[in-house]
């Protein structure tokens, strides 16, 4: 059996550079939510030189646009999305401290070297199992951009969340070493 790393946010560079592609890992803490849109207002303010309205360094971002909360549940189905709509901005808020980022789908080459510079890592989230990833969200709360609806900037704390490893801080890229292991001769 694999052995399974616990993280608490807010993270280090040197924890983040400790781990490596494939390890499982169950995250604990505050993490933040965004996707595309949000992102892009982020990147325009920084582009205005002003402030973001959070904190990224330490932090990690779940590409997610949860559904509304069932009686009980801090949100509903929270499935990763396709994180590549993120990477014309993320090089940008790596630079500001942000050391993960959990979705699903492969990252630019832009992004991997920015990783490799900031020691960040991109972890993935099983696709499909929206409804089981929920169960780990405890608290959920909108931090800004509510206009956005379920895309709107949330903070989350999660208690073993699960996720893998699939780009460390090296450049090791599971999208790149695994499909050889099962490609027909």
């Amino acid at each position: 059996m694999e052995k399974v790393i616990r993280i608490k946010t807010p993270v280090t560079t040197e924890e983040v550079r400790k781990l490596r592609a494939k390890d499982n890992v169950l995250i604990t803490g505050e993490i933040y939510t965004a996707r595309d849109a949000a992102h892009k207002r982020l990147v325009e303010l920084l582009n205005q030189g002003k402030e973001l309205p959070i904190d990224l360094n330490g932090q990690f971002i779940y590409y997610v646009g949860p559904a509304p909360a069932k009686p009980g549940y801090a949100v509903g189905p929270a499935g990763p999305t396709t994180s590549y709509r993120m990477d014309p901005y993320t090089p940008q808020l790596l630079k500001l401290g942000l050391k993960g980022m959990i979705g699903k789908g492969s990252r630019s080459k832009e992004v991997i070297e920015a990783m490799k510079e900031h020691g960040a890592v991109y972890f993935g989230a099983v696709g499909g199992a929206a409804a089981l990833i929920s169960k780990s969200i405890k608290k959920a709360e909108v931090v800004c951009y509510e206009d956005l609806g379920a895309e709107a900037i949330h903070k989350f704390y999660v208690e073993d969340f699960p996720a893998i490893v699939v780009i460390d801080s090296e450049g090791n890229n599971l999208y790149e070493t695994e499909p050889e292991k099962y490609r027909i001769q």
